[in-house]
């Protein structure tokens, strides 16, 4: 797999995130391993068409997505993930995803999104193959994890 496509969902992220939630990024290296889903965590899934085709998963621990969805709403303190919050994380995700598909056609790589599709780790049972993947540390919120699969 080549990171240049990982690579601007990294930067949207990035760069998202850290305007919603006011909060530093620091990005981990990117790796090449077999999806894992990891328990405790709260999924996007955005699937991706045209020269590009399988999924992005957005993976973040249930802790960090509360304390987003808590940023998102002025810092309104959210202690469970109602469907109000599940909408806001989905945002994140549409905001983050329709970002790094502009990214993507600046580097002459075309691709259509999905709308993202949240899901908890027991929703994940089709989901396999080697992934792309890079951790972001939102620093004092948690960890955010993003793997690619691309079928291409």
């Amino acid at each position: 797999m080549i990171v240049q496509y990982l690579d601007p969902f990294l930067e949207s992220a990035s760069s998202v995130i850290q305007q919603v939630c006011n909060v530093g990024i620091s990005r981990g290296e990117p790796a090449e391993k077999e999806w894992s889903n990891s328990e405790g965590h709260t999924w996007l899934r955005i699937g991706m068409t045209g020269q590009l085709q399988g999924d992005v998963l957005f993976g973040l621990q249930e802790e960090l997505a509360l304390r987003i969805v808590s940023a998102m709403m002025g810092g309104y303190p959210v202690q469970e993930m109602d469907e109000l919050g599940k909408s806001a994380i989905s945002e994140l995700g549409n905001m983050i995803s329709g970002n790094a598909s502009t990214l993507l056609s600046n580097r002459g790589v075309f691709v259509d999104i999905t709308p993202p599709s949240f899901l908890q780790h027991h929703d994940l049972q089709d989901v396999s193959g080697t992934a792309l993947t890079a951790p972001l540390e939102l620093h004092d919120m948690g960890r955010m994890e993003i793997q690619m699969i691309v079928i291409r």
